[in-house]
């Protein structure tokens, strides 16, 4: 007995061309006479076998050289068609000819022509029927209920693509396009319910109907950011599932239709910005680099895309083993040629740093290095303002004094309006740049210091990103602050580009009356341009989703309350600050307040003695003689508006 079970996949193929083949061949000896009676009907319709038999022969023979056999009948299209038609008409000359060899005469002269058309009738019919067969039964499935949005021609896609797939259980309910005039038509026999800015009137219009679908599927790759964000805020009331498709047009036939979640990064609102890459290549190539915290999110980044422009060397300046090892591996992977060096330092030791500014002279140094992780420097606040503050002020001063051309500082928007003692010790180290800058810019000397500030990258150490996916890995809750907490975000590649963007055009001058130019001169800050902010409940949600879980029914979502030194609010520019676009794609300007050279370098004494003498209270004075907008949160809650408050009362 032959074994039972579907048959061995290699002779699959086989087994359907071989089933064309018959299929073609009865529909072709039908053809025959058929076309005999339409170009003769007083001739009757029977005819010798031998008549009905060429027809078929006839036709396998022509369709040969268009490998008509082999066409997938579900599949058909209009390549498919054009295919029919030239084999009708090449068995239709067949057998003519064969008729004319046995000396059989035609039905009519006419008769070629007509038994061709009946061919191409009968062949694109019985295809377009096994088509249409397909679909009814994949609309018949009581799968799941869909809702489209993006354009006509992406909805036209994703439907054929979805016929396609043998597996499929989805079914499309309706439409919603960007066109405001298409609204009432059908595509495919859907209809189009209306546009994507309506999609929350849609929903309630469905739900009052009892009609909602059980996913939206958004098939255009433009629907980022805040109108994104809009129909997830609409879907989530009703607790419907948000996805995407996959790119369509690189589907193959035999592909399934897997549709993923919506990433966090489709939550930015960002158009691709154009780099100065030709820039960025005569600053960086043939020269000396240095980059602080170089095992780090940024740090490390950095060190990516500044050897991809080939540096004479790059130097990688860490203070973790660990984090070095890991970039300069990954460093001698991806760019085997640039040269580099491995260097174990930390930032707040002068000694160190003097060393090994003075062995490798950098030209350029990128300062990354620093303790961001708001939280923590809370706790240890002397730890954070050594870091951020008085490592910053030794880096630059030793980068100085070795001769660089300049530094470019990685400033943070914790740094506007600080409510913690990172964001405050951040924005006391913009204002030692801006000092720097300044007076390198009148002409007194000195060393260029470009400082730029953004907002959270999306993984990086310390963020929200890397915190949802190790609480997802334990099966939750996640952990959010506030229901109303919001963001900003750019993704670590997009930051670090930008980053180098304005270390193009904070170094090199343009023209005397140049707007930008002349704002640099007046300690204007670099602001990268972060969209529009996001809601951490949206990442939390998100996060959920990639993971294939439901949120609030899989994974609890847990409301902790502010942490001391948070906001509920990120901001990129001070209340006085005018965001000022630059003539930088990417990059916006901010002019706070600035500090004479002479006066920064004396609080700077100033703290850093305080510093090594562990003087809370001291410490806290200055931060808020340099930064009088700073106020502190110490105890997680709304911060008070108070001015200087007692150094007596400032817990450690």
């Amino acid at each position: 007995m032959p074994p039972s079970g579907p048959a061995p996949r290699s002779s699959m193929p086989a087994r359907r061309i071989a089933l064309n083949v018959v299929l073609d061949g009865v529909v072709s000896a039908a053809a025959a006479p058929v076309a005999r009676w339409l170009a003769d009907p007083a001739g009757g319709w029977l005819h010798p076998l031998w008549f009905i038999a060429g027809g078929g022969i006839t036709l396998l023979v022509g369709g040969l050289p268009f490998r008509i056999p082999q066409q997938y009948w579900r599949f058909s299209g209009v390549a498919d068609l054009f295919n029919i038609a030239c084999a009708s008409v090449l068995s239709a000359l067949l057998f003519a000819e064969l008729l004319h060899v046995a000396g059989y005469p035609l039905p009519t002269p006419t008769f070629p022509i007509i038994h061709a058309l009946v061919l191409l009738v009968f062949l694109g019919a019985i295809r377009m029927m096994w088509r249409l067969a397909a679909r009814r039964r994949s609309l018949a499935l009581d799968g799941e209920r869909i809702l489209l949005l993006g354009a006509d021609h992406e909805a036209d896609l994703f439907i054929r693509a979805m016929e396609r797939d043998s597996g499929n259980n989805r079914r499309v309910v309706g439409l919603l396009t960007g066109g405001a005039q298409q609204a009432g038509r059908r595509i495919h026999d859907c209809p189009i319910l209306g546009t994507i800015s309506e999609t929350p009137a849609i929903l309630e219009r469905l739900f009052a109907a009892g009609k909602l679908p059980d996913a939206l599927v958004i098939t255009a790759g433009e629907i980022k950011g805040r109108e994104l964000a809009q129909i997830l805020e609409a879907a989530r009331a009703y607790d419907i599932d948000v996805q995407r498709t996959p790119s369509l047009t690189a589907l193959q036939p035999a592909d399934r239709v897997e549709l993923r979640p919506i990433a966090i990064e489709d939550l930015l609102n960002r158009p691709p910005v154009a780099l100065d890459s030709q820039g960025m290549a005569r600053l960086i190539c043939g020269r000396v680099i240095a980059v602080t915290g170089a095992g780090g999110s940024i740090g490390s980044e950095l060190a990516r895309q500044i050897a991809s422009f080939h540096p004479a060397m790059l130097l990688l300046i860490e203070s973790s083993e660990y984090a070095l090892w890991q970039i300069n591996l990954d460093i001698s992977e991806r760019f085997a040629d640039v040269k580099r060096q491995q260097i174990i330092a930390d930032v707040r030791d002068r000694r160190r740093i003097a060393e090994v500014f003075g062995m490798y002279r950098p030209h350029l140094v990128f300062h990354a290095a620093a303790l961001k992780h708001v939280p923590i420097v809370e706790d240890n606040p002397v730890e954070g303002v050594l870091t951020n503050v008085i490592g910053t002020r030794i880096v630059a001063d030793e980068a100085e004094r070795a001769g660089a051309q300049a530094m470019v500082m990685i400033s943070s928007d914790k740094a506007v309006n600080p409510s913690s003692l990172m964001g405050a010790s951040k924005r006391c180290a913009e204002v030692y740049g801006q000092a720097l800058d300044m007076r390198a810019r009148a002409g007194q000397g000195g060393m260029r210091c470009v400082t730029v500030r953004f907002g959270n990258v999306l993984g990086s150490t310390g963020s929200v990103v890397p915190l949802f996916r190790r609480q997802l890995e334990h099966g939750g809750p996640l952990t959010v602050t506030h229901p109303d907490m919001t963001r900003y975000f750019m993704t670590v590649p997009e930051a670090v580009g930008l980053v180098l963007q304005a270390a193009v055009r904070g170094t090199h001058e343009r023209a005397q009356n140049d707007a930008t130019d002349q704002r640099l001169r007046q300690g204007g800050i670099f602001v990268l341009d972060m969209g529009d902010p996001v809601r951490i409940m949206d990442l939390a949600f998100q996060m959920i989703r990639l993971a294939g879980l439901r949120p609030e029914t899989d994974i609890e979502i847990r409301f902790t309350g502010l942490r001391p030194g948070e906001k509920l609010f990120e901001e990129l520019f001070h209340g006085r600050e005018a965001p000022v676009p630059t003539d930088a794609p990417g990059l916006r300007m901010a002019s706070p307040r600035t500090v004479d050279f002479k006066v920064a370098r004396a609080a700077m004494d100033e703290l850093e003695a305080a510093c090594h003498a562990s003087d809370l209270g001291a410490i806290m004075s200055i931060l808020y003689r340099l930064v009088p907008e700073f106020l502190h949160n110490r105890d997680g809650g709304m911060p008070v508006a108070m001015s200087h408050p007692d150094p007596e009362m400032i817990a450690p």
